[in-house]
């Protein structure tokens, strides 16, 4: 029946979120970190059974990334890696079959080029969707005495959600950058940004974050 849920227009969705009260704007903080997910090469090298056709979000990535390390505002980055067989990735790994990638520090696990870490990056070695789960991500930012967590990366859908949902849960203000994260598909990539938006972090673009970023004293 029209106007139940799950049936409504883009524009009564938004509506019905508004008037619940979900999607209130926290806005950002004043001492940031930016957390680079997974943008690895598996996820633009069409050989890759995890391709996702996210290419266009490199660029924007790279200018938030430039934008913060000129104001000095900490970047750190996940990769994910298995050991022999999977052992390490339990149930999680048995149900993505192309985990398999990522079993040692093979290419397709490689940060793409374009986005490197420095040398004085940290980069936290995963095997679950959030970069918080089994890490020392929570304390690390705690300790640098951060209050905001950016997120960039892959997938929308998988561990860019699993990681802002778990940075809300830490208690740092979450922010997705629209256009620096990218899934294989628009459909869970849309539903998933207007899910984080409604529930669990601001989802702005990199014009935004980047405007933020200049605005930060070192």
């Amino acid at each position: 029946m029209e106007g139940e849920p799950g049936t409504m227009s883009n524009d009564d969705l938004s509506n019905d979120y508004d008037g619940a009260g979900f999607g209130n704007r926290m806005g950002f903080g004043e001492r940031p970190a930016v957390l680079v997910v997974d943008m690895v090469r598996a996820y633009v090298d069409p050989t890759s059974p995890l391709y996702a056709g996210v290419e266009d979000t490199v660029a924007p990535a790279r200018a938030v990334l430039d934008a913060a390390r000129s104001a000095g505002v900490p970047v750190i980055y996940t990769e994910v890696v298995f050991g022999p067989g999977g052992l390490d990735g339990g149930t999680f790994f048995r149900k993505i079959k192309p985990l398999e990638l990522f079993v040692g520090r093979g290419e397709m696990g490689e940060i793409l080029p374009e986005l490197a870490p420095a040398e004085n990056e940290l980069v936290v070695t995963k095997q679950y969707a959030s970069a918080f789960f089994g890490t020392s991500l929570a304390s690390t930012l705690t300790a640098l005495g951060r209050d905001t967590v950016i997120v960039l990366g892959y997938s929308t859908s998988g561990c860019v959600r699993a990681s802002a949902v778990d940075a809300t849960q830490h208690g740092f203000m979450t922010v997705v950058v629209s256009d620096a994260v990218g899934d294989r598909d628009d459909r869970p990539h849309e539903a998933n940004l207007f899910d984080l938006a409604a529930k669990y972090a601001d989802v702005v673009d990199s014009d935004d974050v980047i405007s933020y970023l200049k605005g930060i004293e070192t």
